[in-house]
């Protein structure tokens, strides 16, 4: 069955644009809630949003649709992702529903899904909700109605939560951290956590108005946190994005470290103090070749997936291991999570930095990240990959960086996008073999 609705990471769209509208958030809300209505069990979604004008609109909508085939909703209001999928699994919910279109601007929303178990649904879940979109609901009859509450200390839940995951041995005392919320989910949360383990906190982007979610300020623009970082002398900058899976830091003279560098820090302390499972770490294609010689320094493997955090998951869930994320920042510590948590890796990095007492600066830049370029082609139909030309580049170019880099060419799950990215210790060939390709990909396109 082809896709209709659901793409990498959930539902995501122009808001009052097909497919991000309220009568499909209802229809969302109909048929998510028919699919997981299973057993005599009084039924329960948890839904939480981020700080988006939007996230009223559709929340009253999948509220609705829920109600309608017979499930009660449980409102959290704004909370991270990860707070909602440990909500679901806390709170024995039937379904877990995140209102956010995550790092995008506050026109964009989306609707992720977690199923019992905190974890994003399977392929199979999606595409089974996907057929029940197209049908008429089977709605209820008017004493089965479900109800909806709101429940006020939810926040103080997470917070505690993401608090267990530092070491009890260790304190944040002393250390002056600027942490910059993306005027988003998280803007209240991720500041009182690090308060409470003792911080000297600087926040950033915690007024969120409905319209400046992700705009100038979080992962995506971390150029205030740079500035405030630096004028302020603080040991390091956090940065989350809107719906705070993502993390990127900020080291004290102002440097961006990246999720590959934050990987490769937090599976040496794993691996150090012999936490790290099957010794390895999972991450996508499109992480640096650099981790990857990095962490074979230590005798520890990069198992590579498809792009996409979820993919990531899958793969530690069925090769047992307990660290996995994406070169963006999202970082999955299934020890702790079900998904990406921003808080929780940053509180990994704050502990590290504690305990070796080193300067961010140092502890944080772990390896060379060797040269590597992304190019993104536009096309309007067709399948510009089958072309015999490109084929072509793709193989000449995999030829000459054989054994001294790594090609990814893959079509985007979210926009009509081919995405050409190659790495090598030759900046000069990977740039030649990039526009190469790019340029065949323009011509068979058209």
């Amino acid at each position: 069955m082809t896709r209709k609705f659901f793409g990498t990471d959930g539902i995501r769209g122009l808001t009052n644009t097909p497919p991000m509208t309220a009568e499909t958030a209802l229809k969302v809300g109909q048929a998510a809630g028919a699919h997981f209505l299973r057993g005599d069990h009084r039924h329960r979604v948890v839904i939480g949003k981020d700080t988006r004008l939007s996230g009223y609109m559709m929340e009253s909508a999948l509220v609705a649709g829920f109600n309608s085939v017979g499930m009660d909703v449980v409102l959290v209001g704004p909370m991270p992702t990860p707070a909602v999928a440990m909500l679901t699994r806390s709170m024995r919910a039937d379904l877990g529903v995140m209102i956010s279109a995550s790092h995008n601007k506050f026109f964009d929303n989306g609707i992720k899904l977690f199923g019992p178990d905190g974890y994003k649904l399977s392929d199979k879940d999606e595409l089974a909700i996907e057929a029940r979109l197209e049908q008429i609901p089977i709605l209820v009859a008017p004493d089965k109605i479900g109800r909806a509450k709101r429940i006020d200390d939810a926040r103080g839940r997470y917070v505690h939560f993401a608090k267990s995951t530092f070491p009890d041995r260790l304190r944040l005392d002393g250390l002056k951290v600027v942490l910059d919320c993306a005027n988003g989910a998280a803007y209240s949360v991720a500041p009182e956590a690090l308060w409470e383990l003792g911080a000297n906190v600087i926040p950033l982007g915690i007024h969120p108005d409905g319209i400046n979610i992700n705009d100038g300020c979080g992962s995506t623009e971390p150029m205030l946190l740079r500035e405030t970082v630096v004028a302020s002398g603080a040991h390091i900058g956090l940065a989350l994005d809107g719906d705070a899976d993502r993390l990127i830091v900020v080291d004290e003279k102002g440097e961006i470290v990246d999720g590959d560098q934050l990987m490769a820090l937090i599976a040496l302390e794993l691996h150090r103090h012999g936490k790290l499972k099957g010794n390895a770490v999972v991450a996508t294609v499109m992480s640096n070749l650099g981790l990857e010689r990095r962490l074979a320094q230590d005798g520890i493997t990069l198992e590579r997936t498809q792009v996409g955090d979820r993919y990531v998951l899958e793969a530690m869930r069925a090769r047992g291991r307990n660290l996995g994320g994406e070169q963006s920042g999202h970082i999955i510590l299934s020890d702790h999570s079900t998904t990406g948590d921003g808080l929780v890796a940053g509180l990994q990095v704050l502990a590290a930095l504690i305990d070796h007492q080193k300067p961010a600066s140092e502890l944080l830049h772990l390896f060379e990240p060797v040269p590597q370029l992304l190019k993104n082609v536009r096309f309007a139909s067709g399948q510009p990959l089958e072309a015999a030309a490109v084929k072509v580049a793709i193989a000449d170019a995999e030829h000459q960086l054989e054994g001294r880099g790594r090609l990814v060419i893959r079509k985007s799950g979210t926009e009509p996008l081919i995405r050409v990215m190659a790495e090598g210790d030759d900046l000069a060939m990977v740039e030649t073999l990039v526009d190469g390709i790019c340029d065949a990909v323009r011509e068979a396109a058209g």
